[in-house]
């Protein structure tokens, strides 16, 4: 009867295996969903929507085909389409009922007419603009490749394999080269959930049955030995004497096989017999994953976490972090090269404003004075603190405040995108003081709203910071502004006032009887650039010029610069009998408090350089 039931054990169990393991294969159905798209008219770019990338849960899987090189991109969908806005383009969306829309979209007149170099003169004709318009759409396609509009880029060849994970708002752009036709052969992958919550239970208990079917059979084995009948008698044998433990010799010793030991070799081959059992076991129950289970036990919760909110209609931030950290280790690079080069045009690539004056006034100076102290490098990793700009149109900025772990200083930058087709440019930049406290700033996936130059929403306008601080800097506490700025950690001045005092003194020195050495601050001509803070203050960065003035007292004296090497190389000239004015630009960052606050203006950071000298007429 016991190998009765070792047998069905071993047929019960063999059906239970081979129905988990069917489960897991044959019967387990297709992993992945693909939607193929086929684009049979040829243009330069293939926008694929986030609609189609959504069409099934979890990540999706890209695939691109053609010969040559493939790039692909993805960003929020209303920049790409302003990207693609000035050319022809084949956008893949999603109707109302899960089909796929292939369609070719034209360029915008407008987006042409501000694309081309020139746009039109006022007032010209509807013809010569519609002409120029046909021209720009026939220029060939600009590449699409290192766009600072792109959250990420990819780049292969002949094949393209990228894995995302998109929400419905941002789309993919797929191209080769911007004038070559994109690739016509693109799919998107999706993994399915197919669980199979009975294969683990089935796989687990035929093994159970299988052993059990192992032990049922070798207690039948062991039943049917114990069950044999009588063995024939053979002759009689003589009686056998004790062992004599005492006998010397080669006879002491000798020791025959004893049922004892004809146990353990029985028991070893049982124990090699239930090995391979335990073995295919184990091995199928490791290839049993979780949704090879049922989950009898409810998915736990995630644990609320306190969040940051963004205003009702407040805009998209220009940038993510990530986003901001390729975009600043492209600007330091390019810089770097410019620095390297002296060359203020390809320097011109990647900085503007305040930040580029500096560094072209940098490259004259170094260009006759190899010893002049070269600029601090632009800082770009790690990011500490981005803030951008909460806005959907352009021109659009973003404020960030890089680390340098080895010489222990910070640096604090605003970056502008001029539009959809400009790369991001340093326009601000300088060194956060060592115990600056920068106020309560939004995170980088909510950004913040710009503050416009005149706002009165604060306790200075923007656009009156720059000349108040400057005025501050004249008259010192004479100032009707003095009171409104904190004094305690502005260091800045401290040092304007010990730089001034040591100039002059050096200046008195030779020409105190003929001569004279004015100092006067005054607003930059840059444009003030202003953030808003979470208590309603703002970051703003302004421009501020200190000017030196040397002239004469007496008619037959000069002004010699022969000792002063920066201002005898920008002036072209040694000496003057009507003297000198040298600019210096400051570039420097505050923290302007909201209305009704109790706080005062404070200083966060500034750089400054020498700008200019001129002979005075």
């Amino acid at each position: 009867m016991r190998f009765v039931w070792a047998v069905a054990a071993f047929v019960l169990a063999t059906v239970m295996i081979g129905a988990g393991i069917a489960q897991r294969t044959i019967f387990q159905g297709p992993r992945t969903e693909t939607t193929a798209i086929s684009v049979e008219e040829e243009t330069p770019y293939l926008l694929i929507d986030g609609a189609v990338l959504n069409q099934m849960p979890g990540t999706q899987t890209l695939r691109a085909q053609a010969e040559g090189d493939i790039f692909a991109s993805y960003g929020r969908t209303a920049d790409m389409e302003s990207w693609l806005s000035d050319t022809t383009y084949t956008h893949v969306t999603s109707t109302g009922d899960g089909e796929v829309e292939i369609v070719v979209v034209e360029p915008e007149v407008d987006a042409i007419a501000g694309a081309t170099p020139e746009a039109p003169a006022e007032g010209a004709a509807p013809e010569e603009a519609a002409a120029d318009a046909d021209a720009a759409a026939d220029a060939p396609g600009r590449s699409p490749v290192g766009s600072d509009l792109w959250l990420d880029e990819y780049q292969q060849k002949d094949l393209l394999i990228a894995p995302l994970q998109l929400p419905a708002e941002m789309s993919v752009l797929v191209a080769a080269d911007g004038t070559a036709p994109a690739p016509s052969r693109v799919t998107v992958t999706w993994p399915l959930q197919t669980s199979t919550p009975w294969a683990g239970p089935l796989i687990v208990g035929g093994a159970i049955l299988m052993a059990i079917g192992v032990f049922l059979y070798i207690l039948g084995i062991r039943h049917a030995r114990r069950k044999r009948g009588p063995r024939r008698k053979g002759l009689p044998l003589p009686v056998t004497e004790p062992i004599d433990i005492a006998i010397d010799g080669d006879d002491k010793g000798v020791i025959s096989s004893s049922p004892a030991s004809r146990r353990a070799v029985a028991s070893g081959r049982r124990a090699f017999a239930v090995l391979p059992v335990v073995a295919v076991s184990a091995l199928l129950f490791t290839g049993c994953s979780a949704d090879a289970w049922p989950q009898l036990a409810p998915s736990p919760t995630p644990s609320p976490t306190a969040t940051v909110i963004a205003p009702e209609g407040q805009q998209a931030p220009a940038v993510t972090k990530a986003q901001a950290e390729r975009i600043l280790t492209r600007v330091a690079s390019t810089v770097a090269e410019a620095d390297a080069a002296l060359d203020g045009n390809l320097a011109e690539t990647r900085l503007e404003g305040a930040a580029l004056a500096a560094r072209d006034t940098y490259y004259k100076l170094r260009a006759t004075l190899p010893e002049y102290p070269a600029p601090a490098p632009i800082l770009s990793k790690p990011l500490e603190i981005v803030l951008p700009q909460a806005y959907d149109g352009w021109p659009r900025s973003v404020i960030a405040v890089a680390d340098d772990e080895e010489s222990k200083t910070s640096s604090i930058m605003v970056l502008t995108q001029k539009d959809q087709w400009a790369d991001y440019k340093l326009a601000y930049v300088g060194s956060l003081e060592a115990s600056t406290s920068l106020p309560d700033l939004a995170p980088s996936y909510i950004g913040a709203p710009a503050v416009e130059p005149d706002s009165p929403f604060l306790v200075m306008q923007p656009d009156q910071v720059a000349a108040a601080y400057a005025d501050i800097i004249n008259q010192g506490e004479a100032s009707i502004y003095y009171d409104l700025f904190e004094v305690e950690s502005d260091q800045l001045r401290t040092s304007i006032a010990a730089d001034r005092d040591r100039r002059l003194a050096d200046f008195n020195k030779t020409a105190a009887s003929t001569g004279k050495l004015e100092f006067s601050s005054a607003a930059g001509p840059q444009a003030p650039f202003a953030l808003q803070t979470v208590e309603s203050g703002a970051i703003v960065a302004v421009n501020i010029n200190e000017i030196d003035t040397a002239t004469p007292t007496v008619v037959e004296a000069v002004i010699k610069v022969a000792d002063n090497p920066p201002v005898k190389t920008l002036a072209g000239a040694d000496q003057s009998p009507t003297g000198f004015e040298t600019t210096y630009s400051d570039q420097v960052f505050f923290y302007v408090p909201g209305p009704g606050s109790n706080e005062k203006i404070r200083l966060l950071g500034y750089s400054s350089d020498i700008l200019d000298a001129r002979v005075l007429p």
